[in-house]
């Protein structure tokens, strides 16, 4: 399977979460697939000390941050076409909800990037995976509406994701909730207490779920 793998910067508060991103990418090529990054080209929402924890005066481009993970092979996001892929992941990270939606700042009234939620649709209407990893099932709930998903177990979390019309799958780490009727596939990675070996298990559980279908 080609998976198309959606990036958002580089660094859990303010881009994408750098541990979901490279497990990822590591359980798609061990499970004999291969994949191509994109990333939005434009602005982060802001910088952030990730020592400090504290926002900076700079800014950084999504798809030039991605590229660190990317090892530079990554392209703009207006380049992923669905004909071009068999499926479509999305890490987390807060980062991720606050570049490419706002629920990070903007609770259950958030929105989602247009070129993003095109993403999404169009992967969904051509009956392809879509998986996502800690807090970005909640942006595929928001734009899908009803598909069943998961967060883990965060008690305000899923009461959003419920207010979009979806329906929420309690897990435990290193499970994957699989909505198979719409081919949506989640995984809570650290809306639950993690180590990097629970993220290392996620991604893999979720690729192997994906190919399965």
């Amino acid at each position: 399977m080609k998976f198309a793998v959606i990036l958002c910067g580089c660094g859990t508060l303010d881009g994408s979460e750098i541990h979901e991103s490279v497990m990822t990418l590591l359980a798609i090529d061990r499970n004999g697939g291969e994949y191509q990054i994109f990333a939005p080209d434009d602005w982060q929402y802001h910088v952030v000390n990730h020592v400090t924890g504290q926002p900076m005066e700079e800014r950084r481009n999504m798809l030039l941050e991605a590229a660190r993970i990317a090892r530079g092979n990554v392209k703009p996001l207006e380049e992923c076409r669905v004909e071009d892929f068999d499926a479509v992941i999305f890490p987390g990270g807060n980062g991720s909800a606050k570049n490419l939606f706002t629920y990070a700042y903007e609770g259950a009234g958030c929105t989602v990037r247009e070129d993003v939620a095109a993403v999404i649709r169009a992967f969904h209407s051509a009956g392809k995976p879509i998986g996502a990893l800690c807090i970005a099932p909640v942006m595929i709930a928001k734009v899908l509406g009803d598909v069943t998903v998961t967060v883990g177990s965060d008690p305000g979390t899923v009461r959003n994701v419920e207010s979009f019309g979806s329906k929420h799958e309690v897990t435990v780490q290193k499970g994957v909730c699989c909505d198979k009727a719409n081919k949506v596939f989640t995984t809570p990675c650290y809306m639950l207490p993690a180590r990097i070996s629970d993220i290392a298990d996620c991604a893999d559980n979720l690729v192997r779920a994906m190919v399965m279908g």
